[in-house]
C-alpha cells in the first residue's frame, strides 16, 4: 500500500530524470504487451509466463522491500561444462543483487525462477510440497549454485506452487560448508537486503513478519485453501470453512501478541517445515508437526470460547485437518502480520475466497467491488451514522464502509504525519484498527437469510477489525417477527429498528422466480402507518389510466418489497443506495409503476446510475442490466409540503456506465486511444525499502496502462453536481 494512503508523512526529494528519459515520449501498448515494473519502462510481450514474472517483480518491492533498481530481469547465468568444454548460459526471471552494487555475480543474492500459470481446468488443484516438485526446485538449486558464491536464496513460482530455497553457509554444527552445496526450504523471505538473515531455529518471521502483499495474500489464502481441497479430500465450501477455523485462529494469536504481551503461537521452526516420514514403499513425504498443529487446535478452541456470547460456532465447528494440511497453512500464513496488512488487501484475498466457495441459489448476486465502492462513495457514510445491510451476504458494503472511513482518516492525517520507520506505521495501524473496531460495535450492521453467508460477513469484519461486528441471520423482510436465531439478537440494538437507520446500502435478491408469498410477510407491505404498500395487484383505470388496486397479491418479487423494507427502515433524511434489476425502474407494467409511485411519494431521488450487463456476468455469472439507485427519505414536513403546494422540481444525477474495467470474462479492458492502442499513465507508489539494514523511503515511478472503468469518475461526477446544485435540492431548502 502506497504511503500516501497509510497517512505517513515523510518529505521524500524528487529525484531529477535524466533527459533522454524526460523527453522520451512513451510507446503505446499493444493488446499483447506490458510495461515491465522493473524498469518501469521496457515494453514486454505479456506472454502466461510474463504475468507471473510482473507480478512477482510487484511483490519483491511492495512485500520484501526490494529496491527495483537491484533488480535485473533475464539474467543470464553462465553454466560451466563438467568437463572443461564450451560453457552454457541459462536466463533466470529475476535476479536480485546487493544494494547498489554492479550487477555481476559477486553481488548476487536471489534468483527467481517464474513459470506461466498451468492450465488445471474442472480438476482438483493439488498443492505440491518441497519433495513432490523435485525437479522444478533442482532446477533452482543448480542455478543457485553455479549464480555466485553469495547467491543463498532461491524462489520458484507457477502462481499455483511456491517454494522458498536457501543455500545453506554453514552446516548443522554451525561449520562452513566448503564443498557440495546444501539447501533447505524456507516458508519465505526475508525482507530488505538480508545482510543479517538467519533462518535458524523460529522460520515464522525470518526475523521480522511483513504486511501482506495484496497478490501474496490472496496467493497464500487460494494455496491454503486447495491444500485442502486437493490434499485432505474435503469438498470446497467444506475447504472453504477449514480454512478460516486456522485464519480466526492466526488472527486470534496476533490480538494476544499484540494485547496480552504473549508469546506467539502460531509460528514454524525449520525443522517442522521440513520434518518427513517414510511410507510402506519407502518414499518420502512430508509428515507434518505435531506440535504445530497441537498450537494450531488450542488456539481455535480458545477462539471458540472467546466468541461464544456470539454464538459464532457450535458443535459441529470442529477443526478436523491433519497435521500436514495445519503445518502447510501455519508455514503460508504465519509470515505475515495480518493486523498492518492493509484492509484492502485482506478484503480482497477473502473475497476472492467467499465468492468461490458461497454462491447461493436464492438470487443472490455478489455485488462486484467497484460497484460497492460507488455505492458507498456516493452515500459517504460519517464516523456518526448508522450503516445496514439488511441482505449483507459476504459483506461487501460493510467492508468498504471501513475502508472508506479508514481513507478518509488517512487523508486527514497525511499534513501532520511525520512517521519515520516501520514501526510508528505500525503503531499508527494499529490505532486505525481500534477506531473501526469501536466504529463496528456501534455502527455496522448486517442481516441475511442464509446463515453461511451471514457467517462469512463475520468472519470477514474479524479478518479487517479484530472485533466479529453484528451481522444478524433473519429474515429482513419479515422483521422484527423473523423467527430466525439473529431476530432477538438484532432487537437489542435501538439504532437499526424501523425508522431510525442512518445509511441503508444492499444487493436484494430479485427475480419474478423466487416470489415471496408469505401472507404473514406481505400483510407488513401492504397498509402500514395510513400507507398503502406495494402487496398489491395493480391495474389501470379505463377511463383515466390512473393505477388502481386490484386486490391483495399473494406473490411479489423480492425487489419490490425490499424498496419498501428500505424506505421504512431509514429515518427521515436517512440515505439508502440499492442495486436492482433494470426493469423495475422501467418497465411499463402497473406492478413495477406502482413501486416507482411509492418510491417518489415517500422519497427524494439523490441519484441513479446504471450499469453494464458486465458488471455482474464476470463474477456472478447473471447476465442481468442492474441500476444503482440513491434515495433520501422525505420528512414529515416534506411530505406535508408536497401536498400542500404539489410536487417539487430538483434535479437529479443520472448517470449510465459503459465500462467497468472488465470484459464479459472478467479480463481487464484498457483506455485506448482513437487508434485503438491502449493509454499508459505514470504512477508513483512510495515504499519504505531496507537497505544496507536500515529503513530508506524512496519514490517508485511506473508506467502503468489505465482501467477503463467509468465508476470512479461517476463518483466524481456525482459530487460535483451535488455541490453545484446543493441549493436546488428541497431538503436543503429547511436547514
Amino acid at each position: 500500500m502506497a504511503d500516501e494512503q497509510l497517512g505517513l508523512g515523510f518529505s521524500v526529494p524528487e529525484e531529477p530524470k535524466k533527459r533522454s528519459e524526460a523527453a522520451a515520449p512513451p510507446r503505446a501498448l499493444g493488446d499483447d504487451e506490458t510495461i515491465d515494473y522493473i524498469t518501469g519502462k521496457d515494453i514486454l510481450k505479456l506472454t502466461e509466463a510474463e504475468k507471473v514474472r510482473q507480478h512477482i517483480a510487484r511483490v519483491l518491492v511492495h512485500q520484501y522491500g526490494i529496491n527495483p533498481d537491484d533488480m535485473k530481469r533475464d539474467y543470464t547465468i553462465e553454466i560451466p561444462a563438467p568437463d572443461g568444454g564450451r560453457k552454457t548460459r541459462k536466463k533466470v526471471s529475476i535476479a536480485v543483487f546487493a544494494p547498489g552494487e554492479a550487477k555481476t555475480p559477486d553481488h548476487l543474492r536471489r534468483i527467481v525462477m517464474t513459470k506461466p500459470r498451468p492450465r488445471t481446468g474442472r480438476t482438483v488443484t493439488k498443492i505440491r510440497t518441497h519433495e513432490q516438485a523435485t525437479s522444478d526446485i533442482e532446477e533452482l538449486q543448480f542455478l543457485m549454485s553455479v549464480a555466485g558464491p553469495e547467491c543463498h536464496l532461491g524462489l520458484w513460482t507457477d502462481d499455483i506452487d511456491l517454494y522458498f530455497v536457501e543455500k545453506l553457509k554453514r552446516d548443522d554444527e554451525g561449520r562452513k560448508v566448503r564443498f557440495e552445496d546444501r539447501f533447505r526450504p524456507l516458508p519465505n523471505w526475508p525482507r530488505g537486503d538480508d545482510s543479517a538473515f538467519d533462518a535458524t531455529g523460529d522460520a515464522t518471521s525470518l526475523k521480522e513478519i511483513r504486511r501482506a502483499d495484496k497478490y501474496m495474500l490472496r496467493f497464500a489464502f487460494r494455496r491454503c485453501h486447495n491444500y485442502i481441497h486437493g490434499n485432505e479430500g474435503l469438498p470446497k465450501d467444506a475447504a472453504f470453512w477449514q480454512f478460516l477455523y486456522v485464519l480466526f485462529a492466526k488472527i486470534y494469536d496476533e490480538r494476544q501478541v499484540r494485547e496480552e504481551g504473549r508469546d506467539s503461537r502460531f509460528r514454524i521452526d525449520i525443522a517442522d517445515l521440513v520434518r518427513t516420514e517414510t511410507t510402506a514403499t519407502g518414499a518420502k513425504r512430508r509428515s507434518g508437526s505435531p506440535e504445530v498443529a497441537g498450537r494450531v487446535k488450542e488456539l481455535f478452541q480458545e477462539v471458540r470460547e472467546f466468541y461464544k456470547d456470539q454464538k459464532l460456532f457450535d458443535h459441529r465447528d470442529e477443526l478436523s485437518l491433519t497435521d500436514q494440511a495445519l503445518t502447510f497453512i501455519v508455514g503460508e500464513l504465519a509470515p505475515y502480520d495480518l493486523g498492518s496488512t492493509d484492509i484492502d488487501a485482506k478484503g480482497v484475498a477473502y473475497q476472492e475466497l467467499v465468492g468461490d466457495n458461497l454462491r447461493g441459489d436464492r438470487g443472490q448476486y455478489f455485488t462486484p467491488n467497484e460497484a460497492v465502492k460507488l455505492v458507498v462513495d456516493i452515500l459517504d457514510p460519517k464516523e456518526h451514522e448508522t450503516v445496514f445491510d439488511p441482505c449483507c451476504g459476504t459483506g461487501g458494503f460493510l467492508r468498504e464502509t471501513l475502508n472508506h472511513l479508514l481513507r478518509k482518516w488517512q487523508k486527514a492525517e497525511e499534513d501532520g504525519a511525520t512517521f519515520t520507520n516501520a514501526k510508528e506505521l505500525a503503531l499508527k495501524m494499529a490505532d486505525h484498527r481500534r477506531k473501526l473496531a469501536a466504529y463496528a460495535d456501534e455502527h455496522l450492521f448486517g442481516a441475511d437469510f442464509d446463515p453461511f453467508l451471514r457467517r462469512a460477513t463475520v468472519m470477514s469484519l474479524m479478518t479487517l477489525t479484530d472485533t466479529a461486528g453484528h451481522a444478524f441471520h433473519m429474515d429482513s423482510l419479515a422483521f422484527p417477527d423473523s423467527h430466525l436465531a439473529g431476530n432477538d439478537e438484532a432487537m437489542r440494538f435501538p439504532q437499526i429498528q424501523l425508522g431510525k437507520l442512518d445509511v441503508l446500502m444492499t444487493n436484494p435478491p430479485f427475480g419474478s422466480d423466487i416470489p415471496v408469498s408469505e401472507d404473514m410477510i406481505l400483510t407488513k407491505f401492504r397498509k402500514t402507518g395510513g400507507q398503502f404498500g406495494v402487496a398489491y395487484n395493480w391495474t389501470r383505470d379505463k377511463d383515466t389510466g390512473k393505477l388502481v388496486r386490484a386486490g391483495e397479491s399473494t406473490a411479489v418479487s423480492p425487489e419490490q418489497l425490499f424498496v419498501q423494507r428500505a424506505v421504512e427502515w431509514v429515518r427521515p433524511g436517512g440515505r439508502i443506495g440499492i442495486v436492482l434489476p433494470n426493469g423495475i425502474l422501467s418497465n411499463p407494467g402497473p406492478s413495477d409503476e406502482a413501486v416507482r409511485r411509492y418510491i417518489l411519494d415517500q422519497c427524494w431521488v439523490l441519484g441513479s446510475v446504471e450499469l453494464p450487463v458486465e458488471t455482474f456476468i464476470a463474477e456472478a455469472n447473471v447476465n442481468i442490466l442492474t441500476t444503482l439507485l440513491f434515495l433520501r427519505r422525505k420528512t414529515v414536513e416534506e411530505r406535508q409540503e408536497e401536498v400542500e403546494f404539489g410536487k417539487a422540481d430538483y434535479p437529479v444525477f443520472m448517470a449510465v456506465a459503459e465500462k467497468v474495467g472488465i470484459d464479459r470474462r472478467g479480463n481487464k479492458v484498457y483506455v485506448r486511444t482513437p487508434d485503438g492502442e491502449i493509454v499508459t499513465e505514470e504512477k508513483t507508489e512510495h515504499e519504505i525499502l531496507r537497505i544496507g539494514g536500515a529503513e530508506v523511503r524512496r519514490s517508485i515511478s511506473r508506467r502503468e496502462p489505465v482501467l477503463d472503468n467509468d465508476l470512479p469518475k461517476i463518483a466524481e461526477a456525482y459530487h460535483e453536481f451535488s455541490e453545484r446544485h446543493a441549493h436546488e435540492f428541497p431538503w436543503n431548502a429547511r436547514s
